[in-house]
């Protein structure tokens, strides 16, 4: 019989080609699987950029790449958008812009962010053409399959799910919690 796997550990470390911001040796660690479109990861964002600035130096932050594209039709190509931003970087510029413009997802809408980043909007709009990132979109969606994810946001805590829920008490209780 094979070993079941303990899905409340995250599977899968900070990869090379993961999305961080923060140092490797930072006290905290948090791995979010998340999607553009999604209510809750918006709400999830604004915490962690206030956990963020209230941590500094204390805390790594990771985004993974989880578009629910069957509930959020704009979600995959939002997702690519922040790849083919990243390919200029500027990756955290567009994840930003996209959360705090969550009903502003359409192909229009994200070349409008990358003129607003002043990013190279001719590549950028190739590489959307082309999907260029739908491989990379889709792999992170398959690493949260492997680790248990199953919808969205989905955090990991220093290797470990957290689960309830996702609000600035909530996460700054569980962060007090390792220290």
């Amino acid at each position: 019989m094979p070993e079941s796997l303990d899905y409340s550990k995250l599977l899968l470390p900070i990869q090379p080609d993961d999305h961080v911001q923060g140092r490797p040796e930072a006290r905290y660690t948090l791995v979010e699987y998340g999607d553009y479109e999604c209510p809750g990861c918006g709400q999830l964002f604004l915490t962690m950029r206030d956990l963020l600035a209230q941590f500094g130096d204390d805390l790594r932050v990771a985004f993974r790449h989880y578009p629910l594209s069957g509930i959020h039709r704009n979600a995959q190509r939002a997702a690519e958008a922040a790849e083919a931003a990243g390919a200029q970087d500027r990756f955290w510029e567009m994840h930003d812009l996209l959360f705090q413009n969550q009903g502003a997802l359409a192909v229009k809408d994200l070349l409008n962010h990358a003129e607003r980043l002043r990013l190279d909007v001719k590549r950028f709009r190739q590489e959307l053409k082309n999907r260029l990132y739908e491989e990379r979109v889709r792999e992170d969606f398959r690493r949260g399959v492997s680790n248990g994810v199953y919808g969205t946001p989905a955090l990991y805590v220093n290797g470990e799910r957290q689960n309830g829920q996702l609000d600035h008490d909530s996460l700054l209780s569980r962060l007090k919690a390792l220290a």
